[in-house]
């Protein structure tokens, strides 16, 4: 596999990568990620990927962020006391121990499936 350098990266008429590409750092005015959108109170609001960055990267491939036009973003939807209640109500699912009907405090890792105590009480109970 031939590694990617940051001159292989600049190709803005999209010949190579099948999208205008630029390197880490050097979008052209105008684009902007959709972390820059969300700093900016945007969304990409639809509107289709119009270029993107690479970055080199030595051990991996390279790291890809995806540009949208800034012009036709629209802004960020507010937090509706619907949407409020929703989000509590999931998070308090996630912190909600199955096994023993708890909230844990804390989210409860997947991996485990249940809050630390009861798991390290099944790990005992088991050996």
């Amino acid at each position: 596999m031939t590694r990617l350098t940051l001159v292989d990266c600049y190709d803005p008429t999209g010949e190579r990568f099948g999208l205008p590409t630029y390197p880490w750092r050097l979008a052209p005015d105008g684009l902007a990620t959709r972390r820059q959108l969300r700093a900016r109170g945007l969304r990409p609001g639809g509107q289709d990927i119009v270029a993107q960055l690479l970055r080199p990267r030595r051990q991996r491939g390279p790291l890809t962020a995806y540009l949208y036009r800034v012009d036709l973003a629209l802004p960020v939807r507010p937090m509706t006391p619907g949407r409020w209640a929703a989000l509590a109500a999931a998070n308090t699912a996630r912190r909600t121990c199955p096994q023993c009907h708890r909230d844990a405090g804390y989210v409860i890792p997947t991996v485990l499936g249940t809050c630390v105590n009861c798991s390290d009480y099944e790990e005992q109970r088991a050996a």
